[in-house]
Formats: C-alpha cells, structure tokens, sequence
C-alpha cells in the first residue's frame, strides 16, 4: 500500500531535520553494543556484587553468561491502581525465564505518581518532572551493565513516557515493555462528569461525589477513560514495543498471565547473546515516531503527548515539533469515540475491535508505516492481531473485518471525523495546543473579553460566588514548566463545563496542562512561550478581546503590537508554588527545562551542543 503524501512528506522532513542528532545517537549506541555482552567486560568482583543476593543456580548462570540476565526496571506501587497488578510480574518473568535457562533481575524501581490524586493539589507540580525523574531512575537501574535485555513495567501518564526515555539511552539492548491493563468497566463515564458538573454547582455533596468517583475508580487496573495513561499503551502498541495486543487485556486473568510469560520469553530470544538481536534503537526510528503521532491522532489521545512524544523522540535523538502534529492531524481520520470523546471507554473500544482494527485500517489507508521493525522481528502488520488462549496456550487471531460497534470503533473509510483530534493553534499570543475531539463544533470558535486569573482557585471561587456567568475567556498564566512545574489544570473543568451548559461562550488559555481527559470545554494548552520566560500571556489584561477559532488554527488577542510593547509584564509571586510537598528539591529542574514545543525536558544539553555544530 503507498503511503499518504502527508505522512511521507512530515517522515522526510523529520528525518531531514533530525540528521545530526540521530546520526549521533546511533553511533553512541553502536559503540554501546560492539563490546558483545557487558557481563564479560566487568570484574569478578562487579559480577559477585551483581549476583551475591540471587538462588545459587542463578548464580551460575549470571557467572558463566550463557543465558540472557533481563533487567526489570519496574514502577509498581499499591496505590496505583494500574501498577498494584505488576507486583506479581517479577516472579512469574523469573519462573518462566528459569524454564529456557535465563535469569531476570529487579533493576530498580521508579517512582509513579497518581494524576488522579494529586489533581488540584501541590503535588500535582511535580507530576511533569516526574517523567525525567523516571528517566534518570530508569538509566540509573541499567547502568550496571550485567543485563542483556530489559523489561519495562509501567503504565500511567508519566511513567511510560520516563521508561522510553530512559531505554532510549540504552538502546542497544532489546527493550520491551510490559502493562497491567484496564479494570473492568464501572460507574459510566459520562455520569460520573454529570455528578462531577453537580458537584462544582453545588446540587449534590461530597458523599454523592465520592460515592459517584470510588463507582469509577474501583479495582485493580489501569482507569477505563482514555486519557494518557490508555494513550500510553497505544503508543507502545503502535511503535511496537509491546506483545501484540498487550494493550487492553485485564489484569488478574489467565490471558494477562500468558502475556506477561510470552514477553519475557520474547524479549529474552532477542538478545545479542542469539541470532534474533533486535536492539530498542533500531525499533524506535523516524517512522515509527511518525506512526505514534498519527495513532494519537486517530484514537483521540492525550494532549500530554504533544509535550511527551517531543522528549520520547529525542531522547532517540529524532526531532519533531506541532508542526509536524498539525499536519499529520489534517490527514489522519479519528477512527474512535472512547471518553472523553464519546460516552465509551476502553473495554467497549476493546471488544469492538481495539488496536488491531485500528492498526489494520491505518496501515491499509497508507497512513502507517507498516515496514518498521518491532520486537516481533517483522512489521507492523503482526499488531494488527488479538491475543486470545488456545489449549492454554497463546495464540492470535485477526481482527474482525468490521467494528463490532461503529458507535465506539469506525473504519478509515467511513471515519467519526476526517481528521485527528488534537490541532495547532497560533497568533500573536503564541502557540498552543487544543483538542477538539470532544468539543462540539459550534464551540471550536469562541471571540470573547479575558478574565486573567492569578490561579485555579480564584477561577473556583470566583465560579463559586456566581460573578462568571458570562462570555469571557479565563486566560491563567504562570503554569508553564519554568514557573512551576506544568501542572494539569483538569480541576477548573467541571466549572467551566457548568457555564457551557448554561448558553455561555467560555474557553481556556494557559501555558499550562490540562489532563488527558478534558476536552469537552476548548481550551488551548501548553501555550508557548510561557509568561516565565516573557510570553504575551503575560500581558493580557482583563477586558481585551481574544478570538479562538480552532478550526482555521488562530490564536488572537485583539490589541495592537504597539500596545503590547508598552505594557509591563504580570508579575507573579511564585514562592508559593516552589515549596512544601517536596517542590522545593525540584528548583534545579525549574532552572533547566525547556518550553512545552520543545518536550519540557531537561536534559537537551547534548542536542543543543550538536545543533550548533
């Protein structure tokens, strides 16, 4: 199948753009791999210290170096409840390991943060440095160089993204990556955002709130929404990081079991140690960058991954930017309805056909690069099939020719929407990001006077006090990463969602976050530059008069350049935002992070060198 002219002309140019850099990460990581097998490089004494804790056997088997020793870079905690499920995965990645003569070791563990509970609370301006955290626990867990492959356990939101990140810079090992999946379906959707809407009016309390939130959040697994956590899983389904069919399947069933020992048998044939060595770099290559942002765009994911996939890309040393994602979301189809894009979530998304319908439809669209390699050792077209149990045994099937239900799942040709969910927008505020799935057209264009808010909760209480029932535009500067932290701003939905209900033309401007599953209120996010680093966010003034019109991509607030010039900046006082819940430790991260366009990274000291060469 000829690829789309879109697709092909945005691969060139990334590739084009990327020269250096990839060039220069490829040769790191071809010196990483010429020495063979690092357990034969170290001491007697670095490989006794390696083994010393291990059952005897093991120790034979990591001296002699005979068979793969995987690394286990895991991210379980119990709170979290997509990560309670990968507490028993070590053991079972051992047993079955033991069973072809190779040995697994837990690495490390990373830490993993709950979006979800730290929501409109200090530590929410941790969350977004928690992924470069991630990054620098994940390097610090494979830098022992006694492993011959590695086995990446996580699932949410920046969890995923510091795992990839952190193989990436070791990429000449074998890296697969390995998730819990969804709990089973609870409370719908759509209801719990209506009690949520009660809730912020003041019509329900906070015994219906709860009772409506622990209806959803309910078990083990990763929550039902398609948000970044589920966005995640696709993502490594697409660029082929996974088992096929890894994404979606429960946890706590024999199908999920099977998974998890199929993996490491999989990962553990791949090594160099074999004839099937499939290095992580030579996975995750200009195309199969491309291809995760056309499968964000085409199953309505997170807004996250505008900031994510930039940082994921280069720390493999490949360059993307949102003009790149606008133009892959003009050509790409929204072949999905899952929330907050649709009442749906993913089990129906799931049963309805999942990622191997969306994969196959993509790929005979032209709009994926199905010639890519995986860790299958063959293109994309082995992600086009389901996993089910034959006999006990493993096996896959292809998806349905059709969806099983066309309100949840469409196929390429007859689409929910011609385009991607997630759009550029740009004037003279900046640029941003705004996702437009889930909002109703009639609201993709909204002209109205700003209200500049000093923070989320004088948005609250000002809602709450009944002075916003108006047109306006709630402009809220000071959220990006340099001031503190980037957090998701997911909170000021529910109100903002009450005055749209009410006939109000409202929307969003913020060099911050919102969570991965807002939507149904425009908001355009990640605006760049940010009013820390001077950005005309800064310099709104309450009254001006701002136009949004996402679907011809502007961005404009109505005051002269003259005028702008000649207004001060706001000022902000950012204290509060940079101490207490362990801010403060994080002022180093502040200092170094780049814009929002730019991955929020804080490690892009290397490409920069390599840029002005």
């Amino acid at each position: 199948m000829q690829i789309n002219d879109s697709l092909a002309r945005v691969t060139d140019r990334v590739r084009e753009r990327s020269n250096k850099t990839r060039r220069a990460y490829l040769a790191q990581m071809r010196a990483a791999a010429s020495s063979g097998p690092h357990r034969s490089s170290v001491s007697c004494g670095n490989l006794a210290h390696a083994a010393a804790a291990c059952p005897a056997g093991d120790k034979k088997l990591i001296a002699k170096g005979g068979g793969p020793n995987v690394a286990i870079v895991t991210a379980y905690n119990d709170m979290l409840s997509a990560h309670q499920p990968l507490g028993g995965y070590p053991d079972i990645i051992k047993q079955t390991l033991h069973e072809i003569g190779a040995t697994a070791q837990i690495a490390g563990g990373v830490p993993a943060m709950c979006d979800g509970v730290t929501q409109g609370q200090p530590g929410m301006d941790l969350s977004l440095f928690s992924r470069d955290v991630i990054a620098m626990a994940t390097a610090v867990s494979l830098s022992h160089n006694v492993f011959d492959a590695g086995l990446m356990l996580g699932v949410c939101d920046k969890i995923v993204p510091g795992l990839f990140i952190g193989a990436a810079r070791f990429g000449h090992l074998p890296i697969m990556f390995l998730p819990a999946g969804p709990m089973s379906s609870g409370l719908p959707n759509d209801e719990k955002a209506r009690v949520r809407q009660l809730y912020a009016e003041g019509k329900v309390g906070r015994d219906e709130l709860l009772k409506a939130e622990s209806e959803s959040y309910h078990s083990p697994g990763t929550c039902t929404f398609y948000g970044t956590a589920n966005s995640n899983q696709m993502l490594m389904e697409v660029m082929g990081l996974h088992l096929p069919g890894s994404a979606f399947v429960h946890p706590g069933t024999p199908l999920r079991e099977e998974i998890v020992r199929q993996t490491a048998r999989r990962v553990a044939a791949t090594t160099a140690l074999g004839d099937d060595y499939i290095a992580f770099c030579d996975i995750i290559d200009e195309r199969a960058i491309v291809n995760a942002v056309v499968g964000l765009h085409a199953t309505g994911g997170s807004t996250n991954h505008t900031i994510h996939l930039i940082a994921m890309a280069r720390a493999a040393g490949i360059i993307i930017d949102w003009n790149d994602f606008s133009e892959l979301s003009a050509a790409t189809p929204l072949l999905a309805r899952i929330y907050p894009n649709g009442p749906a979530d993913v089990n129906h998304f799931q049963a309805a056909g999942g990622l191997g319908f969306i994969i196959r439809e993509l790929i005979d669209a032209g709009l994926l690069h199905g010639d890519v390699k995986t860790v299958m050792g063959e293109g994309l077209g082995a992600f086009t099939a389901a996993p089910s149990l034959d006999g006990g045994a493993l096996s896959w099937r292809a998806p349905p020719k059709t969806s099983g239900d066309e309100t949840v799942l469409r196929p390429a040709s007859d689409p929910v929407s011609p385009t991607g969910g997630l759009e550029l927008v740009k004037g003279n505020i900046g640029r941003a990001i705004i996702k437009v799935s889930a909002v109703k057209p009639e609201q993709c264009v909204v002209e109205a006077p700003a209200i500049v808010f000093r923070s989320q909760q004088e948005l609250m209480d000002r809602f709450k006090a009944g002075a916003l029932n108006r047109d306006f535009v709630a402009v809220l500067p000071f959220q990006g990463p340099k001031a503190n932290g980037m957090p998701e701003l997911h909170k000021l939905t529910p109100p903002l969602g009450v005055l749209q209900n009410k006939g109000f033309k409202v929307m969003l401007i913020t060099d911050g976050r919102m969570s991965g599953a807002s939507g149904k209120v425009p908001a355009a996010i990640h605006l760049t530059p940010e009013a820390h680093d001077g950005g005309v966010i800064g310099k709104i003034r309450d009254g001006d008069l701002i136009r949004l019109d996402a679907e011809s991509g502007v961005l404009e607030l109505d005051v002269s350049n003259d005028e702008l010039s000649a207004r001060a900046p706001m000022t902000a006082d950012l204290d509060r935002d940079r101490w207490g819940s362990g801010r403060e430790l994080f002022a180093g991260l502040r200092g170094a992070v780049s814009g929002a366009e730019d991955g929020a990274m804080t490690f892009a000291l290397e490409e920069k060198k390599l840029l002005k060469e």
